[in-house]
């Protein structure tokens, strides 16, 4: 009987403890997201906090490199969006101590670095408040994107808890439809005598082309998701400006898909010309020469990427 009593003291002793520590971790948690929407973490902080136990709430940390030496201009877009979302989580009124938003950056955590295996950044991950992370809980990035709208979609697919992403009023959009439509129209009313000009077909052909080129180019995957300009490896520096991926794309890829598109129309326009205008024959021949040089060359890039992203894909030119 004395030992069951004792026993019985020793757990209730030990839950006392346990319920203290978690007391403390959650208050101390709060402190600090009151100061900062993204708690900044080091080691030290986030073995206690995010690793050890106890813990009744869930941690979402992004894993970045923002010192200037290591040139990740990924993170520093990243943490602007992952701010966003903190913020917008930090002030609403559903805001509850179930979830914080934390950071470790490479230079003050470098150890957490390597005991997760992480060796590129920056990376989400979310700490579930029971058990391990699984393969979910880690944000696929270069597939998703890193919009706050997205890791927003991401956290309540893990956690049950929607955090409505509010974005400070940005008016350039406004004010840049604005001006544009202002030099439209200066320029109509100053030919308002003789405006034949919005007739002069390659204008409009050209406008055209322009839009299909940035369409097919993948500008409009872009705006929606959000992807990253490029991505650069902390460790090695090497930086990627293709995606591995046929799932997802970097914003440089699409640069790089409009430029060799527009290379290769400008091709198969002087090809076109060559064959059809009344030009001496020389030139003919030196727009033929330069058009068909232009769409060999350009396409067989366009294809070499294509084969890069679509892994097992048969079929190359000129290039693997």
């Amino acid at each position: 009987a004395v030992g069951m009593m004792l026993l019985l003291k020793n757990v209730t002793n030990s839950l006392l403890c346990t319920k203290t520590l978690l007391m403390e971790k959650v208050g101390q948690m709060m402190d600090w997201a009151s100061k900062r929407s993204v708690i900044r973490m080091n080691g030290e902080k986030f073995r206690r906090f995010v690793k050890a136990p106890p813990r009744n709430y869930s941690v979402v940390v992004m894993f970045t490199a923002l010192q200037p030496q290591r040139q990740c201009g990924v993170c520093k877009q990243a943490d602007e969006e992952y701010q966003i979302l903190a913020n917008s989580w930090r002030y609403s009124s559903a805001f509850t101590n179930k979830i914080f938003f934390a950071s470790v950056d490479f230079d003050e955590g470098s150890d957490i670095f390597h005991m997760l295996n992480m060796n590129s950044a920056p990376t989400f991950m979310h700490f579930p408040s029971k058990g391990k992370p699984k393969r979910a809980d880690t944000y696929e990035l270069q597939v998703r994107g890193f919009a706050a709208e997205q890791i927003s979609r991401w956290i309540a697919d893990r956690t049950d808890i929607n955090v409505r992403v509010i974005r400070p009023p940005n008016y350039a959009g406004p004010l840049m439809l604005g001006f544009l439509l202002a030099v439209v129209g200066s320029l109509v009313y100053l030919r308002r005598n003789n405006l034949e000009f919005l007739y002069n077909k390659n204008a409009w052909a050209f406008a055209a082309l322009c839009f299909v080129l940035i369409m097919t180019s993948g500008q409009m995957w872009n705006h929606i998701r959000g992807p990253p300009y490029a991505h650069k490896n902390p460790n090695t520096g090497q930086v990627s400006y293709i995606h591995g991926s046929s799932q997802a794309q970097f914003v440089a890829e699409t640069h790089i898909v409009l430029l060799f598109n527009s290379a290769v129309t400008f091709g198969m326009v002087l090809l076109h010309e060559a064959a059809t205008s009344d030009m001496d024959i020389g030139k003919r021949k030196i727009m033929c020469i330069a058009g068909i040089g232009l769409v060999v060359l350009f396409f067989s890039w366009l294809l070499s990427i294509f084969r890069a992203k679509y892994h097992g894909y048969p079929y190359s030119f000129l290039m693997n």
